[in-house]
């Protein structure tokens, strides 16, 4: 046994000279070298291998990168890629099809490859379809449009061109990459670690464990209406979604809830994204001891749950019955999707964690139109239509009517959301818009209320107003009992310790949360944004 341990050894460290000695080299070296160390990993032991690929990739190098805009004529993009360095594109119209508006060939011209076993993964989109391939050769490439989608296609290629995007990780990237992302959305632990590890890697975020017990013995005497709950999850289907809202958000928690207590005392949840007995992510008002009682037993996402208590004066503010009056005509209306991702984005550039932007917003929402066109019309074709003064287009019409406009896509997506739209199912709130509307009718904005749009806000620009108890002495007495670090809010369940930097910090002002930058990993805030 000794014999094989110490051979195993020297393997090991063989191996891993042998990797030392050709990063040296190639860095060394300006001249193309016939392997690449990224290209040579695959054929390591996967305990050497994988352990570098992992530094090397993660779940964010999953997103291409946009490169540029193939038009007709002399009017090409030049580009470096990540295997070959030298490429340019450019578009020719023809009619090969013999059809009313023709086709075209894309041609790629790629050169100078950094090694001989590279190679470059690409997507190319228009707002009517999205295709991709791989090149491994230096040579001219082309990709083949036999025919337009009609007129609207056709229109918009000859001004607009198609667009081009590039894996930057290259294909083992993208594959470690797919690899990263899988378990996000898994229910194991191996999912909740996975989830952990992005959220420390894109946002510096800490998971300090707690203490035992990990769930507090909650009275609820001291719970009033209007303290909110801020929900972290960290596994499974929701762990996965939540985890790419914060880091694009640059919030701390996913989700969120609020408590009500009715006229003979009872204390109640309101909650939009309760799941209910069809399946369906609604608004519901649930019994306290229903809720909590999930949370703690049957919520399989792992969360992790703070309560945060309104300060004594914003609470004497507080209409209980206007509370009420809302929360109760909300009641049973679908989830906000229409707004979602609406909330997030305030600016043309400056919420699009690198390389995320808006071209690939939009190539992934064409995508995601051309799979699921009922999901795509819930999520933001509504949306769009409302933004632009129009209804009914889908999202390629949408695109078309933006471009005859003399806009742009992102300008289109930049416009604030307004609290006062109907959509086709009703007025729309996400978890935290619903609640803001009910602090808002409750009269917690008092006079600033019709120049705040809360469909704006995320969940880190409401815990971020300054509306929540800042004096220790006032907590509930089971507040943070069992910890030896005392948080400015009540922490009562979850293993980890909740972070919500900025808490309780912002006062209220006009048009707040419509033009804010969210760029990981500091989401730099300038003031009155």
């Amino acid at each position: 046994m000794a014999s094989s341990s110490s051979s195993s050894s020297s393997s090991l460290s063989s191996i891993l000279s042998i990797v030392v000695l050709i990063l040296i080299v190639s860095t060394a070296e300006s001249v193309k070298s016939p392997f690449h160390p990224r290209d040579l990993l695959p054929h390591l032991p996967r305990q050497v291998s994988w352990p570098i690929l992992n530094s090397l990739y993660g779940a964010a190098d999953l997103l291409p990168t946009f490169i540029g805009t193939a038009r007709s004529g002399n009017d090409s993009v030049d580009w470096k890629g990540a295997c070959f360095y030298d490429n340019t594109a450019w578009l020719e119209f023809h009619n090969k099809s013999g059809s009313e508006f023709g086709g075209g060939t894309l041609h790629i011209k790629a050169d100078k490859a950094h090694s001989w076993t590279c190679m470059d993964l690409y997507v190319f989109a228009t707002p009517y379809r999205v295709t991709w391939t791989w090149y491994f050769i230096s040579r001219q490439h082309t990709v083949e449009f036999p025919e337009w989608d009609g007129r609207a296609e056709y229109e918009y290629v000859k001004n607009q061109g198609v667009s081009i995007f590039l894996m930057h990780a290259g294909m083992l990237g993208t594959l470690q990459a797919l690899w990263d992302v899988f378990p996000l959305f898994t229910n194991t632990g191996w999912g909740e670690s996975s989830n952990l590890a992005f959220l420390e890697k894109h946002m510096g975020a800490n998971f300090e464990p707690r203490p035992e017990p990990w769930v507090t013995n909650v009275t609820t005497d001291q719970i009033q209406s209007g303290d909110l709950l801020a929900i972290s999850k960290i596994r499974g289907r929701w762990g996965g979604f939540e985890t790419l809202e914060k880091w694009v958000s640059g919030a701390y928690a996913g989700h969120s809830a609020v408590c009500l207590r009715d006229s003979e005392g009872k204390l109640w949840v309101g909650e939009s994204g309760n799941e209910n007995d069809k399946g369906e992510d609604v608004i519901a008002i649930l019994p306290w001891e229903e809720w909590w009682a999930f949370e703690q037993t049957k919520d399989d996402s792992n969360p992790q749950i703070a309560l945060l208590p309104l300060h004594p004066n914003v609470r004497a503010k507080f209409d209980v019955a206007a509370a009420w009056k809302y929360a109760r005509s909300m009641e049973g209306k679908p989830y906000g999707y229409h707004n979602l991702i609406f909330s997030w984005i305030d600016t043309v550039s400056e919420n699009y964690p690198p390389p995320l932007d808006a071209h690939i917003v939009a190539s992934f929402m064409t995508v995601w139109s051309q799979m699921q066109p009922e999901y795509a019309a819930n999520m933001w074709n509504e949306a769009l239509n409302k933004r632009l003064g129009t209804e009914g287009l889908d999202l390629s019409d949408v695109l078309v009517e933006v471009e005859k406009r003399g806009s742009s896509f992102d300008k289109l997506l930049a416009v604030p959301e307004q609290d006062d739209w109907i959509y086709s199912d009703g007025k729309s709130t996400s978890c935290i818009a619903f609640i803001l509307e009910l602090y808002k009718e409750a009269g917690l904005f008092g006079p600033l209320a019709n120049s705040i749009q809360v469909t704006e806000f995320t969940i880190k620009d409401a815990y971020m107003l300054n509306f929540f108890e800042n004096n220790a002495s006032r907590l509930p007495t089971w507040c943070n009992a069992n910890d030896n670090v005392k948080l400015p809010y009540c922490q009562i369940l979850g293993k980890y310790r909740m972070e919500l930097p900025g808490y309780n910090t912002m006062e209220p002002y006009s048009h707040m949360n419509e033009q804010c930058p969210t760029l990981p990993p500091k989401y730099n805030r300038p003031d009155n944004c």
